[in-house]
């Protein structure tokens, strides 16, 4: 009995995504949980494993990188050796497979638009060399389509070498004038990928559906500073790195989160609820958009475990390699613009969360302490809560009990 293949649901509110590419051509044996097609949901591009296994059919009419799929949709289907599609797939959307040829050598029917002439009788047929699969992402495929560029001969730079976006851009041809310097090609419009579409609509469902209030403060990071140049000092070289200003400040927040239940409180469908643990989402800057990955258990782990945690989080979410369980469950959520030089701003809160902190730039500035001027390291911080939830009383002191255990991070971080 045949056997479809559908697009699964991604997340709870996902009714349809973007599909990338097959991992297997039509024709080859599949087995179960091996990684079939790839799919952009709504916060990432992810490998879809099969769920079942048998002979990969899939119908001429089926969907090209880049086209929008509905969940539950009809992709393809396992057939086993001899048994025809279903009625749904008509002889003439998919080819039978030849059980002579090795899986690997079908032709994908989406490559042309014709299918090839049976051979006469009695005539030997080679069986076509099989092609190197081009693993590329979803808007890697839509700028390369654009821009006239073969993924063939570009050198991926994604993980396990999948083409990214920016190779495809790196890799487009210029155009010279005469006599003048050589000039990049006007730029194309790329439309909206389903992740900038949910990008979109959860900044304006937040905007729409909290009463935002944002508190500024600056803190004294001279000892947070100086914490960090000891990590430096103390790393062994060739072995991880040392804690960043956000892997620090991520473990200080979680820390005062325990004191401050209120603050992560989560508003779900059924009313507000506080989590057990502490999840912290992280805000990462992706060629797909702003994602923001989720630490779990904060509380549980150490600096040097959450930094590296969180760089493999970071890593991942960049190529769009993280699951929809990485994306969702966290309880507040840290954004940190200090590195592009910004010093207070207001961060839109990620529901179902009631608060956000929004790290500025550390910068040496003179300050008065005990009748003299001294020059520290001064951190902006900016709080952006839910007033629903939290009223601007336990909102300002839970701002002060953070700038406190950055000013002072030493016991905060001990055992």
């Amino acid at each position: 009995m045949a056997l479809e293949i559908v697009v699964p649901r991604l997340g709870w509110s996902m009714e349809e995504g973007t599909f990338g590419e097959w991992l297997k051509p039509d024709g080859a044996t599949v087995a179960r949980g091996e990684p079939l097609f790839v799919l952009e949901g709504e916060k990432s591009a992810q490998d879809i494993e099969a769920v079942d296994s048998g002979i990969l059919r899939i119908p001429a009419g089926g969907p090209r990188p880049g086209d929008t799929v509905k969940v539950g949709q009809v992709l393809a289907w396992f057939v086993q050796p001899g048994e025809e599609l279903p009625a749904a797939a008509s002889s003439s959307e998919a080819r039978p497979v030849p059980t002579s040829v090795q899986p690997a050598a079908a032709p994908h029917p989406a490559a042309s638009g014709a299918v090839p002439a049976a051979p006469a009788p009695g005539v030997a047929v080679a069986a076509p060399p099989p092609q190197a699969t081009v693993t590329a992402s979803p808007r890697a495929r839509r700028a390369a389509k654009e821009l006239g560029v073969e993924l063939g001969g570009i050198q991926g730079t994604g993980v396990t070498g999948r083409i990214r976006e920016r190779d495809v851009l790196h890799a487009a041809p210029t155009t010279s004038t005469a006599g003048g310097p050589r000039v990049a090609p006007p730029s194309v419009p790329v439309g909206l990928t389903t992740i900038r579409k949910t990008i979109a609509a959860r900044m304006l469902e937040s905007s729409t559906q909290t009463a935002p209030v944002t508190l500024h403060r600056k803190c004294d990071a001279s000892n947070l500073v100086n914490l960090r140049r000891q990590f430096q000092a103390t790393a062994i070289p060739g072995s991880t790195a040392a804690p960043t200003y956000t892997d620090l400040i991520v473990k200080l927040v979680a820390c005062v989160l325990g004191e401050f239940p209120e603050v992560r409180t989560q508003w779900l469908p059924a009313g507000p609820g506080i989590p057990p643990t502490i999840d912290l989402a992280v805000a990462v800057d992706t060629p797909q958009g702003l994602l923001a990955p989720v630490l779990k258990k904060v509380e549980s782990q150490t600096v040097r475990q959450l930094s590296a945690n969180l760089r493999s989080l970071a890593e991942r979410a960049r190529s769009g390699q993280l699951g929809a369980d990485e994306l969702s469950g966290g309880c507040f959520t840290i954004t940190n613009l200090g590195t592009h030089g910004v010093e207070y701003f207001t961060p839109i809160i990620n529901l179902p969360q009631a608060a956000i902190l929004g790290l500025g730039r550390i910068a040496s500035e003179p300050v008065v302490l005990e009748g003299s001027v001294q020059v520290r390291e001064q951190l902006p911080l900016s709080l952006t809560f839910d007033h629903r939830i939290i009223d601007g009383g336990p909102a300002a002191r839970f701002l002060a009990a953070v700038a406190q255990a950055i000013e002072n991070p030493g016991p905060w971080l001990m055992p």
